[in-house]
Parts: C-alpha cells; sequence; structure tokens
C-alpha cells in the first residue's frame, strides 16, 4: 500500500501536483508482484492458524504444512495472487497517490508555498484507498484464503454443519483457481464472491490509514533534510515498519475476515460478521482476534519493504528521476 502523495523533501515533483499520473498505477502493479512472492508463505501460515485448526503455534503450523505438504504447501494459491493483487495494488496505489495529489492540489493552489504533507490528506486519501482495495479485493481474497484452507484438516465435529461434499477430506474441492471461481459462482452466486467483504472493510479502511501515514512521515524522518529523498534503504525500512504496524492492529478483524471467507469451503458456519465474532469469542475466548497476530506483523514487514521498494524504485524509474519520489 503506497504512492506519490508529493513528499516535502521532493520539490521536483512538485510541479506535477495536481494532474492525474498513470505511472503511479504502473509503479504499484510492479510492488504488488514483489510483496506477493515475498509474503504468500507467511500468508498461507497466517490463514491455516486464524481459521483452521490443530495447529498450537506459528512454528506449529509451519512444521505441520511442511511435513504434510512439503515446501510447495506454503504457496498453495499464490497464482490467482500473483496475477491479481499486481493489478489490485495498482488501483489501489493510484487512487491514493492521485486523491492525495488532488486533494493537496485543491488546498494549496501553489504546492511549494503550503506544508509538504496534511495528516487530513493523507487520512482522506487512505480511507478512499481503503474503500477501492474492497471491491477489488474481496474476491481475490477469498480465492485465495479458500484454496489455502481446502487441505486444512477437518474437524468431525463440524460434520452436521451443512456439508458441502460428499466424502470431504477425500478429495480437494476446489482444483485451482478459476475452477474455485466457478464454483463459488455456481453455488453461491456472484454476491459469495463478496463473502467477507464488510469485514475486509473494516479491516481495509482503518488498516490503510495506518499504512500509507506512518509510511510517509517515517520515510520523511528518517531522510535528512539535506538529502532530496529517501535512500532506498530507508524506503526499505520506512516501508516495512509502516507494514508491521497496520497489519499488526488490523489483526482482529483479519481473523473475522478469514473465518468468513475459508467458510465454505465445505461447511457453512457463520451468518455474518456478528454471527462469526460471537461464535469464535464463545468458544475460544478473546484471544482469538489476536491468533496469527505475530505471523501478521512479521510478514508485514517484508511484504511491505518489499512492495514500497519495488513501487519507490520502479516509479523512479519510470520517470527518469535521480531520487526515489516516496508516497
Amino acid at each position: 500500500m503506497g504512492t506519490d502523495p508529493a513528499p516535502g523533501k521532493r520539490g521536483a515533483a512538485a510541479g506535477a501536483m495536481g494532474n492525474f499520473q498513470l505511472e503511479d498505477f504502473v509503479a504499484g502493479w510492479i510492488g504488488g508482484a514483489a510483496s506477493v512472492i515475498v509474503g504468500h508463505p507467511l500468508d498461507t501460515v497466517k490463514a491455516r492458524l486464524q481459521a483452521g485448526s490443530g495447529y498450537g503455534s506459528t512454528l506449529s503450523c509451519i512444521r505441520t504444512v511442511y511435513r504434510r505438504e512439503s515446501v510447495f504447501g506454503f504457496f498453495k494459491g499464490m497464482s490467482f495472487p500473483l496475477a491479481s493483487i499486481a493489478v489490485y495494488n495498482s488501483v489501489v496505489f493510484g487512487v491514493f497517490s492521485n486523491t492525495q495529489r488532488f486533494l493537496s492540489h485543491h488546498r494549496c493552489r501553489e504546492p511549494e508555498a503550503g506544508p509538504p504533507h496534511v495528516l487530513s490528506d493523507l487520512l482522506l486519501a487512505s480511507m478512499v484507498a481503503g474503500v477501492v482495495s474492497v471491491g477489488l479485493g474481496a474476491p481475490v481474497d477469498l480465492i485465495k484464503i479458500r484454496l489455502q484452507m481446502q487441505t486444512q484438516p477437518f474437524q468431525e465435529a463440524n460434520l452436521g454443519l451443512k456439508p458441502r461434499v460428499a466424502a470431504l477430506g477425500e478429495q480437494p474441492a476446489y482444483q485451482g483457481p478459476v475452477h474455485c471461481f466457478a464454483t463459488i459462482v455456481r453455488t453461491e452466486g456472484l454476491a459469495g464472491l463478496y463473502r467477507g467483504a464488510s469485514a475486509m472493510l473494516l479491516r481495509d479502511v482503518p488498516g490503510y490509514c495506518l499504512y500509507f501515514i506512518p509510511y510517509v512521515f517515517l520515510s520523511d524522518w528518517i531522510t535528512p533534510e539535506a538529502c532530496a529523498g529517501p535512500s532506498p534503504c530507508a524506503v526499505w525500512l520506512a516501508g516495512g515498519m509502516a507494514g508491521a504496524i497496520s497489519w499488526g492492529t488490523a489483526t482482529p478483524m483479519d481473523v473475522v475476515k478469514s473465518r468468513l471467507q475459508a467458510d465454505g469451503v465445505y461447511v457453512n458456519k457463520y451468518r455474518g460478521v456478528l454471527d462469526c465474532i460471537s461464535q469464535s469469542y464463545q468458544k475460544e475466548g478473546l484471544k482469538v482476534f489476536f491468533r496469527g497476530i505475530t505471523v501478521n506483523a512479521v510478514r508485514g514487514f517484508p511484504m511491505s519493504a518489499a512492495m514500497f521498494l519495488g513501487y519507490e524504485l520502479s516509479l523512479q524509474a519510470i520517470r527518469g528521476d535521480h531520487v526515489v519520489t516516496s508516497p
């Protein structure tokens, strides 16, 4: 998550403020692809911990997945996100960057004379990006979660819950992303692709605020005043810290989202966000909403570092700049 909100230490970029810039979308696509490759193995572990059963801890989950499914088990469901999340991040980065640039331009007609960053502009742009992210990302996340979870051991206690297939656990419910998509549409309709979207909205709107805003201010804080822009090392560090903050704080609603989206591989268990929260709390207590917080924060660092670094360096290459232009 990140783009080019006209950073204060980049005077050369200020003149472009107020103009729609397509390169933000291209750079977001590259950054998104980099983040998927780096973060998918830990994302699989996170999904298993949050929506699965039989895993005592993060290390236990890693060992179990490796023992049962080898190293390839950590990359289940990656092909679809790799193809689609690049497009998803392209739109999110482009929307955030251009929205923030638009707001800054109309707040101050001469950007060079105004403050480099205004919290209200960053906040509103982040919220817009969060809403857009759900519209594009909910189906992608749903298919990814379903593919990650279909090899999860199924608890016998749940067999009374409206089974989806006759022989549970004998073969995967989905043969791949396309088959998963078609099955969901056939059995649940187009609305089924947006299962868990309300929880995702509650996760992503504040999540993007705690992603873009820390990145912008951390990168400025790390970068010395004499420098025209942050170094790649500063981008990597600020992006990683922003990712850890965002994913760590988003964990409770991420748990709910993961459970709602995993629900339906074999059974329908939850009627909605509140029902999922209620059932989860009654059965497992408050601690269930912090399940996977460690792996979320840990994977958030390299994923976001790769995301921002890929975004910034590709944007620099596209524009022919000699300094990194950060969101």
